[in-house]
């Protein structure tokens, strides 16, 4: 099938079509869906478990917006900076092999265990940095939500732990990176989720968003890996429970149905740390004390929900790039920190079977948001304690 592109040229057949991973009857660069929020992105975190500094980065493809970008998000301190990249991408598909932003690129080495991760000098930030997966990945539950009849997120993603080597470099500062000591976390997730331009709403939804809490945690320890994510509604209600345990030699452990108890910051929606009580197969405890070292607002220059910086999949113009900074203390950056998902370097400590030495210590992602009300945590509108 030949179809005609906006100028006249034939855009269809690619260089991914070379590979048998067709799932649909056409060219794998269409997707699968004409819903123009239709995404293909990665996220990845590095820290180096001093709760000194936390990057946090990804590259997202939007095939039905034409486009591709990807962000940079440092913080140090009271200040967290933030290096957008966006561009057209290749109708073709040809650019999701050399997944490639500007100066910014992911290698993959060894799939599903090994990156490389490069951004060239970009508004005096520079990245060199190698990936190695710890434990195999896993596939996580996949994630939906409807307003209404609507669909507005319809998402799959694989997510897994491991340590970095390289170097950061940070306006002529250069930051060794040894995997002895940084660690971190990745996913990529595909399908739905809101991208791009804001679209005209059409009739309010009925009934009205209140809010949701999200919880996501995945955690690295010497022996295993714990990866759990939990959605509520307002009352409750839990939209998503997902909660895994891998270890080495490839033995997958589902924990049930996790009790969480979120520690708020007092007069806050802050979060200190959590008590996450999981339950084994045998049907023993697992229990979970997670600590927040340092937090990084993703709305906050990230381009995640509420951002109004900057919002993935926004055309910007070809081979844009921008710096953004911001002080953590001034009142206008503050107000914003509640609206939104906090990503903090977590430290975990975990008491149970299967922990090796009991009081086992892990490293990883600590992402929480209670966005509007929250019947069990208290929270009875969107300015509760914000």
């Amino acid at each position: 099938m030949r179809v005609p592109g906006a100028h006249g040229e034939y855009v269809g057949v690619g260089p991914l079509d070379e590979y048998p991973i067709h799932q649909l009857p056409r060219p794998v660069a269409w997707a699968g869906s004409s819903d123009r929020s239709f995404y293909d992105r990665c996220y990845l975190n590095a820290h180096d478990r001093t709760g000194d500094l936390f990057l946090i980065t990804g590259m997202g493809f939007y095939p039905n917006l034409g486009t591709k970008d990807a962000y940079v998000l440092l913080r140090r301190g009271d200040e967290q900076t933030a290096v957008h990249l966006g561009d057209g991408a290749d109708p073709r598909g040809g650019d999701r092999l050399g997944q490639q932003v500007g100066a910014y690129r992911i290698e993959v080495v060894e799939p599903l265990r090994k990156l490389r991760l490069v951004m060239e000098e970009t508004h005096g930030i520079a990245l060199d940095l190698r990936w190695e997966g710890s434990f195999e990945v896993v596939q996580e539950q996949p994630h939906v939500m409807r307003q209404g009849a609507a669909t507005v997120l319809d998402a799959q993603r694989f997510a897994q732990v491991g340590t970095w080597e390289g170097v950061i470099e940070v306006d002529g500062e250069t930051i060794a990176v040894d995997h002895d000591r940084w660690v971190g976390t990745r996913d990529r997730s595909w399908g739905i989720r809101p991208s791009g331009e804001a679209v005209p709403a059409g009739k309010p939804a009925d009934p009205a968003f209140e809010g949701m809490w999200w919880l996501y945690l995945p955690l690295r320890f010497e022996e295993f890996a714990v990866v759990l994510i939990i959605q509520e509604t307002p009352d409750g209600y839990r939209t998503l429970n997902d909660c895994t345990r891998t270890f080495a030699d490839g033995r997958v452990e589902q924990l049930g149905w996790p009790h969480v108890r979120i520690r708020y910051r007092d007069g806050t929606r802050l979060p200190e740390g959590a008590t996450i009580t999981c339950t084994t197969p045998a049907g023993e405890q697992l229990v979970l004390e997670v600590s927040s070292l340092l937090g990084v607002p993703i709305h906050v220059g990230g381009g995640y929900g509420g951002d109004s910086d900057w919002a993935h999949g926004v055309w910007k113009g070809a081979g844009f790039t921008e710096r953004r900074s911001y002080d953590m203390k001034a009142p206008e950056v503050v107000g914003r920190v509640p609206f939104g998902v906090i990503d903090h370097v977590g430290r975990a400590v975990a008491h149970g079977p299967g922990v090796g030495a009991d009081g086992a210590e892990g490293w990883g992602l600590f992402e929480h948001g209670v966005l509007g009300r929250h019947d069990p945590s208290g929270f009875t509108d969107w300015l509760d304690r914000v």
